[in-house]
């Protein structure tokens, strides 16, 4: 919510399982949010980087956080070409790792590390880190080094 008051960045939250949910709409009240967000089992990534495509409207003002374990459940080839197509029309894409009960993420190794192949980081971010994390990407600041100055270690 802290990002939708701010008048010069546009922000939108889309939330996917298999069916890709835009909750753009909520943003202005967390627990609305919250509530909003019942989705069921099931992880199709390359269908919603599909729609968050439709979204962009200046790519290279454009950042997309992807937080996902990174398990595709829908077609893996499809996801890859998705955020190498972000990428290359300028679009910083940042991916949060799903955070298992001891803080740990659990996450895709191999999607990962494709991931970074294409730029695209993999970290576990804590809540209080993101503020910092979002003002590095709109600086367009290397995301690697902001990790390794906040302790942050990249999993791609």
């Amino acid at each position: 919510s802290v990002l939708a008051s701010i008048r010069s960045v546009q922000t939108n939250i889309v939330a996917f399982d298999t069916a890709v949910v835009d909750l753009t709409e909520h943003q202005h009240d967390p627990v609305e949010l919250l509530f909003a967000t019942q989705l069921g089992g099931g992880t199709d990534i390359a269908k919603a980087l599909g729609y968050a495509e439709t979204l962009v409207r200046t790519p290279q003002d454009t950042i997309l956080v992807l937080i996902s374990d990174l398990f595709e459940g829908g077609n893996q080839g499809e996801m890859f070409k998705k955020v190498a197509a972000l990428r290359r029309a300028g679009v910083t894409v940042v991916t949060l790792l799903a955070l298992n009960d001891e803080g740990a993420p659990a996450y895709d190794h191999d999607n990962a590390a494709v991931f970074g192949a294409l730029d695209v980081p993999a970290f576990a971010c804590t809540p209080a880190l993101f503020p910092d994390l979002m003002a590095a990407a709109i600086q367009k600041r290397d995301l690697k080094i902001w990790a390794g100055e906040n302790g942050v270690a990249v999993k791609s």
